[in-house]
């Protein structure tokens, strides 16, 4: 018999043997966030194990068949329990209760060799690390640093607006960005996490298409069925609402450093995403038609 005439033979059962023999089991930090639910989900999809690591496990919901750990990764020694028989480690680089950036990569990683971890996955959090850094450093894991520019959720913040009054009100509308869908991160850490020819990859994760804050409007315009004004604000009115907002006053000059003057990497289109999953990163229209509930007055906002 060859081995293609044996495969073809397999009974059903023994199908799902071989395939639950290829499943893995991955752990993901963060896993309550915008990302880290994408990641969780899209590793089930795949048939794979899946732990999910929270600092509330009472409180937080997930899939049936995910596994919940209640850890912190302010305290390393709190994932000993959930990186037993993993394979795999998602990881984000703040913590805590205050998101502070994380100083306990190296613990972390140590913790995550011992328990024979093979691939780890970052995600950048925009600026310098020591988590990060700590993971670039290791030689004894195959890691991968995710690297999304803007994502597709970020348009949420305009729900109240629109919601209530038809309307955005926004600096710099003429800004272009390559914006991201968070379903399309959480695929590439999947692959990276479950998969081979990823290991010290830095993967630059942007959508199909460049996009002006008139077209995201217009895509949501178009996605709930009614017309949406867009009114540009001046750059002195836009800081005098972050301002009001009680933005401090580092994070609004990022604003209109990132708004006013957007890195090349946020408006420029690659096919990372594409090339990692086989599949083509989705539109911003498909995320727009999926959240539109999100911008009615009577429906709540949504990260999902």
């Amino acid at each position: 018999m060859t081995q293609t005439q044996a495969q073809q033979a397999q009974t059903p059962a023994s199908q799902a043997q071989a395939q639950q023999a290829q499943a893995q089991r991955v752990l993901v930090t963060g896993a309550t966030g915008t990302v880290g639910r994408q990641v969780v989900a899209e590793l089930l999809a795949r048939g794979h194990a899946v732990r999910a690591l929270t600092r509330d496990a009472a409180g937080a919901a997930f899939p049936a068949g995910v596994e919940v750990f209640q850890g912190d990764l302010t305290e390393p020694d709190s994932l000993i329990p959930a990186l037993d028989g993993v394979t795999g480690l998602h990881l984000i680089t703040f913590g805590g209760a205050f998101f502070a950036p994380l100083e306990t990569g190296p613990r972390i990683l140590e913790l995550a060799r011992a328990a024979g971890v093979r691939r780890v996955t970052v995600l950048h959090g925009g600026g310098p690390s020591l988590l990060e850094d700590a993971v670039r450093a290791d030689d004894g894991v195959e890691w991968t640093v995710l690297m999304p520019v803007e994502f597709m959720g970020n348009a949420l913040e305009w729900a109240d607006g629109i919601a209530a009054s038809g309307e955005v009100h926004e600096p710099f509308v003429s800004r272009l960005s390559a914006m991201v869908h968070e379903g399309d991160i959480g695929a590439v850490a999947a692959v990276a996490l479950t998969e081979e020819g990823h290991g010290r990859q830095e993967y630059v994760l942007t959508g199909p298409e460049l996009l002006s804050v008139g077209d995201k409007v217009a895509a949501i315009a178009a996605a709930r069925g009614r017309e949406i004004a867009l009114v540009e604000l001046t750059e002195e009115q836009a800081v005098a609402r972050w301002r009001a907002e009680g933005h401090p006053e580092d994070v609004i000059g990022f604003l209109v450093e990132a708004y006013g003057n957007t890195p090349e990497v946020g408006r420029t289109v690659v096919d990372t995403v594409e090339r990692v999953t086989g599949r083509p990163a989705r539109r911003f229209a498909h995320w727009a038609t999926a959240h539109a509930d999100a911008f009615e007055a009577t429906a709540p906002v949504t990260t999902a």
